[in-house]
């Protein structure tokens, strides 16, 4: 009993922590955009995480867990009345690690943040309703039924070499990211990003908040992956916490030298965003890598950041906070160094990487332009020209932000 305390209480600490993740997401998303959408971003992540709870409590949880499933699509049916509840929440029948109710919470967290990338790479343009519908459906069916392919146990979980994701490289940032791809190719760019096929820079209104929130993220991954050990395990949740550091460090460092050599400026957003990119990369390894594989991996996603960045640009792709380069790009490569460093390296494992990268895009990217393409279609995505130029603060919720206080924005 004392076993299952001591592991139940490092579990609730990592949900506070990845719940906290949340205001970290965004300081960073309003900090990144202008102020006169601010309200508009901060109403989209409370709904996200309020809604995403309650979805993952009635049909999410148990879309994840099945139980035993045909390895694609499962349901143990709606809410929590799980037959293990009594033997969860009193004893180690259910898990040595954590009780059932421990379960739930720490993975409804998770759920939530694949909807929080989308909202930043659509933010300043996307009408609030469309956007709550799409979060419904992404985080109440689709994270979850993709979810229980390799966490509930189904096709990817039962490869001869199972495909291996410790923490969500793939499973929660590419999930979101894919759809962060669709959202922003049918929603189009904002008004201004290019004028005459030219590249202009929308800059963000509070770059100090954006940089809390970074620093906020990092802190709440030590929950994201030092809960992910589903254990109090003295020697997996150190050694997790480590290479989740070092590799955030290296992004951070690798990505403003390589900004600063291709640029000739010292860009803090850059810094930023390799930082988050190195968190992304070493979350699917966290726990088979040593301090210098993690410091590679975190290295090689600072680099990606800055090229990847460049790349949405030259696509005409306008992703106002990153989201795309970091937590897609970012993520596939993660995934893919699972095949590459570590105590996993091997022919066989890139390969089941690979697989797991691909049928993870074949879900997301049909799912989400589904879901995108018919409120595109019906109810329209885009917000009118006179609503974005004025602000969706205004518009969208009759409210400012900062009411007595006045940049002069364009």
């Amino acid at each position: 009993m004392e076993l299952l305390t001591t592991n139940n209480v490092w579990m609730m600490i990592c949900t506070a922590l990845v719940f906290f993740m949340h205001l970290g997401f965004a300081f960073l998303e309003i900090g990144l955009t202008r102020q006169k959408n601010t309200i508009n971003i901060l109403f989209k992540n409370i709904f996200i995480i309020t809604v995403g709870l309650l979805l993952y409590c009635l049909v999410g949880f148990n879309l994840m867990y099945p139980g035993d499933f045909n390895g694609f699509l499962g349901f143990a049916g709606f809410g929590l009345d799980s037959p293990l509840t009594d033997a969860g929440a009193l004893d180690l029948a259910y898990n040595e690690g954590y009780t059932y109710w421990t379960d739930f919470l720490f993975q409804g967290m998770f759920a939530a943040t694949a909807a929080t990338i989308v909202s930043g790479a659509v933010a300043e343009r996307i009408k609030i309703g469309p956007f709550m519908l799409f979060t419904v459906l992404y985080v109440g069916l689709i994270y979850p039924i993709a979810g229980s392919w390799k966490w509930g146990g189904g096709f990817l979980q039962t490869l001869e070499t199972p495909f291996y994701d410790f923490a969500g490289s793939t499973l929660v940032h590419s999930v979101g990211g894919w759809a962060a791809v669709v959202a922003v190719c049918l929603l189009g760019s904002r008004i201004g990003k290019f004028k005459d096929g030219k590249l202009q820079a929308i800059p963000g209104h509070n770059i100090p908040m954006a940089t809390a929130g970074v620093l906020i993220l990092w802190l709440g991954w030590f929950g994201f992956n030092g809960g992910s050990v589903l254990s109090a395990d003295p020697e997996l949740t150190s050694l997790t916490l480590v290479t989740t550091c070092l590799a955030a460090a290296a992004g951070g460092v690798v990505a403003a030298l390589v900004s600063t050599l291709r640029y000739k400026n010292l860009d803090l957003t850059m810094f930023l965003n390799g930082i988050l990119g190195g968190l992304v990369g070493i979350t699917a390894g966290a726990d088979q890598m040593s301090p210098t594989d993690a410091i590679i991996i975190g290295a090689v996603a600072g680099a990606i950041i800055v090229f990847a960045v460049s790349l949405i640009d030259r696509l005409k792709l306008d992703d106002p906070v990153g989201a795309i380069a970091v937590h897609l790009a970012c993520g596939i490569w993660g995934t893919l160094a699972v095949g590459i460093f570590g105590d996993l390296a091997s022919g066989a494992q890139f390969v089941s990487q690979l697989i797991g990268v691909a049928s993870y895009a074949a879900i997301c990217i049909v799912s989400s332009f589904i879901i995108l393409f018919v409120l595109k279609k019906t109810v329209g995505i885009r917000v009118s020209e006179k609503e974005e130029l004025e602000g969706l603060d205004a518009h969208e919720h009759g409210m400012d932000a900062y009411p007595d206080f006045r940049l002069n924005e364009h």
